[in-house]
């Protein structure tokens, strides 16, 4: 099974903000993250920056919109 974990690159650092992802979305809205067991998530004011399919994780990045959720 292939899930990744969802990674903000903020100001320099990082925060995981999303495991086991099975699903990445991108809309007018936001990238939304979906999982199995849990409510999708919309992120806004980011872009995918990154997918590292070896390490199972996708790298967002936030926008200069200064919103992240």
């Amino acid at each position: 099974m292939c899930q990744l974990k969802a990674v903000v690159e903020r100001q320099g650092s990082r925060e995981t903000v999303m495991e086991s992802v099975t699903g990445v979305d991108v809309t007018a809205d936001g990238v939304v993250l979906s999982t199995y067991f849990e409510e999708p998530l919309t992120l806004r004011g980011v872009r995918i920056r990154s997918v590292d399919l070896l390490n199972g994780a996708i790298l967002l990045m936030e926008q200069n919109t200064g919103k992240d959720r």
